[in-house]
């Protein structure tokens, strides 16, 4: 291996061909989810009207490791194995004597992590012959990821949008038309859900997905697909982890130190850390497990470990997750991927039996933390990544204070090409911390159900 390295790639024949489901080796067994109206835990059938029984399968599952599908590997081919760079040139920058490594997923189609997920739905529901999905988006990586995925497969893809993102973010709502998808802005005048609040609401993810679950269920040849939060969405995601936990072997290392996430609804952050948290608990790697959030949106930091809704309308089974609330409604700040009031089940109770950290951060470091590694490695972070970003350049400096060598791993979840306007603002001055005041905070708190 040269010294000077800096990309690692694996051969298409060393193409990870199982998910690995982290439910398996976790000391603890995680709470299920409840039905809305029973508050019993929910059953295949509870589900049935949204998903295809190979989701439902898969997202009640206890197996360690379930099979690809090769329709759903031949797709992967397309952009998988994604590189693992070492960031030798920001490390220089920095004077760290830590070595950084990034996990890019800005290779896929959709520019981000999401088309791992939005693959194999779209695969599974064609399997049934599922016209149409709905969907929610923040940002629109997911949007543009099931847009695309719906076009290999024949589907029809119909989008809601956050008020917020659909309003500053043109070009990816563009990017979801150019793949065939339609998109509406959240809230709408096409739902009850969206008729609630008035036409020039903020949105926010809950509606959203509130929305897209009210028209799926009204028509038998619709589905929903959800971009984040539940099982088998993380389970698709390991990808991640399992590509880079051979490509640290290949770049000479025995594993990570220090392995870094963004964290919205935490699929990509699960995606890299679960397979790396599966090498904790069997104990031959000692990583710590760090889960970046905004300030302005603090689910993980300030959030409260409870039974809640995963929409605003309540249309959804009540899932035991750090939450804000359903009724919470963040800030409109740029990273709109990580603007959601809960996070995922599986996330959440890592992070309450201590096997995961959680931290949040202003988003002026975060853009800070962003264009020094533009300006040293060549790419444009979307501004979820740069949160991560930040949280490893805090731990790379802090590893030359104490003059220690740590590897560190940062998930890199997409480019920010299409977020060039977040950055004019960050660039022009303009940008605003927001960080979530306590008597907001409390607010939302008030509206969680009491199970």
């Amino acid at each position: 291996m040269s010294d000077d390295q800096v990309m690692f790639t694996l051969d298409e024949s060393e193409q990870v061909t199982h998910w690995y489901n982290v439910v398996a080796d976790l000391p603890t067994p995680p709470p299920p989810p409840l039905h809305p109206g029973t508050h019993e835990p929910v059953g295949p059938d509870d589900l049935a009207a949204l998903f295809p029984m190979e989701l439902i399968l898969q997202e009640v599952s206890g197996e360690r490791y379930v099979e690809i599908p090769e329709p759903v590997r031949e797709v992967y081919r397309q952009y998988r194995p994604s590189p693992l760079y070492r960031a030798r040139r920001w490390e220089q920058k920095l004077g760290t004597s830590a070595r950084i490594y990034f996990k890019y997923e800005g290779v896929s189609p959709a520019g981000s992590h999401k088309t791992n997920t939005s693959v194999p739905q779209v695969y599974y529901n064609s399997l049934h012959g599922v016209r149409r999905l709905t969907t929610e988006t923040g940002a629109g990586q997911w949007g543009t990821a099931l847009a695309y995925a719906c076009a290999l497969f024949g589907i029809e893809c119909e989008v809601w949008q956050v008020g917020a993102s659909y309003d500053s973010k043109p070009q990816r709502r563009t990017l979801i038309e150019v793949f065939g998808g339609t998109v509406h802005r959240s809230p709408s005048r096409l739902t009850e859900s969206g008729k609630a609040y008035a036409e020039d609401h903020p949105g926010s993810l809950g509606i959203a997905i509130s929305e897209a679950v009210e028209v799926a269920a009204q028509d038998e040849t619709t589905k929903y697909a959800l971009g984040s939060v539940l099982n088998h969405v993380l389970l698709h995601q390991t990808v991640i982890g399992e590509e880079a936990l051979r490509q640290l072997a290949k770049a000479g290392e025995t594993g990570a130190d220090v392995v870094i996430g963004c964290a919205g609804g935490g699929s990509n952050f699960a995606g890299l850390s679960f397979p790396f948290l599966r090498e904790k608990l069997a104990g031959t790697q000692s990583p710590r497990i760090l889960a970046v959030e905004p300030t302005s949106c603090p689910t993980l930091t300030r959030g409260e470990y409870r039974y809640d809704f995963g929409d605003t309308a309540g249309l959804t089974p009540l899932m035991k997750m750090y939450t804000l609330g359903h009724d919470f409604v963040p800030s409109p700040i740029h990273a709109g991927g990580l603007r959601y009031h809960g996070m995922a089940p599986l996330v959440s109770h890592a992070v309450h039996e201590g096997l995961i950290e959680a931290t949040a951060l202003h988003q002026s470091e975060c853009f800070e933390a962003a264009l020094e590694f533009a300006r040293t490695q060549g790419i444009v972070a979307a501004p979820e990544s740069s949160h991560a970003l930040a949280q490893a350049r805090r731990e790379a400096l802090s590893a030359t204070e104490a003059g220690t060598e740590p590897v560190i791993v940062v998930g890199l979840s997409g480019h920010g090409l299409l977020e060039l306007g977040a950055y004019e603002t960050f660039l022009a001055g303009r940008l605003e911390d927001d960080p979530l005041s306590d008597a907001d905070l409390s607010a939302a708190l008030a509206g969680i159900p009491k199970i």
